[in-house]
């Protein structure tokens, strides 16, 4: 981890904010499921199911699709425009950029230092035998634990909450936004605009700089 000392926190969800991906989507096309649990995805996102409950049912469609297709995952995956200026301008600032996601570590792992990305959290699947269990290995990161990872986060690099940024567009973002400093509704369902401090709409992540101290 980088020095526990820092002037900002700026934490991104990743589906659709740090990428402009929903990473469970192109798993799902490996097993012939990319359609339907887009569906799905869309519902939780817009708050109309339980989280936990909604990706639990969306892994277990996950089940027989070995780990080697992971690889294709990721070379499918496309960083948002302007993610690489946005990090840069945080540390610039000696602060520190932070991702916690109800997706998934095994693509994340790649996907987060290679942007440039301190310090991530996000679910972990469960694997037996070279294949996907279609289970999730551990507590789901939910809203709740988004918001509390920022506040854990925030407390290790020493930034007050008043200098907290929470950046994402599904309503699992919500609690974060509010513990945040500025909550800033990027590419955002509807719910997620109407409850931000700022709706950012060119999908477009540079956009935040001026919003930074």
């Amino acid at each position: 981890m980088p020095s526990p000392s820092a002037r900002l926190l700026v934490v991104l969800d990743a589906d659709s904010t740090l990428i402009r991906n929903e990473v469970i989507e192109l798993i799902a096309d490996e097993a012939g499921r990319g359609e339907e649990v887009a569906a799905a995805t869309e519902a939780a996102m817009r708050g109309e199911v339980d989280f936990a409950a909604s990706l639990r049912a969306r892994v277990s469609v996950l089940a027989g699709v070995p780990v080697s297709r992971f690889e294709r995952v990721i070379s499918r995956i496309e960083p948002t425009p302007g993610v690489a200026e946005l990090i840069d301008a945080v540390h610039r600032r000696d602060g520190i950029v932070g991702v916690v996601s109800g997706g998934f570590h095994e693509i994340l792992d790649e996907i987060a230092p290679a942007l440039g990305v301190d310090v991530w959290r996000a679910n972990r699947l469960d694997v037996r035998e070279g294949m996907l269990a279609g289970t999730v290995d551990g507590a789901i990161v939910d809203a709740a634990v988004k918001a509390a990872t920022l506040r854990e986060w925030a407390h290790f690099y020493d930034v007050p909450l008043s200098r907290t940024f929470a950046i994402g567009d599904g309503a699992n973002d919500l609690q974060m936004m509010a513990v945040a400093g500025l909550g800033v509704a990027f590419n955002a369902k509807p719910a997620v605009r109407e409850r931000a401090d700022v709706v950012i709409g060119p999908v477009d992540l540079a956009q935040v700089i001026p919003l930074l101290p």
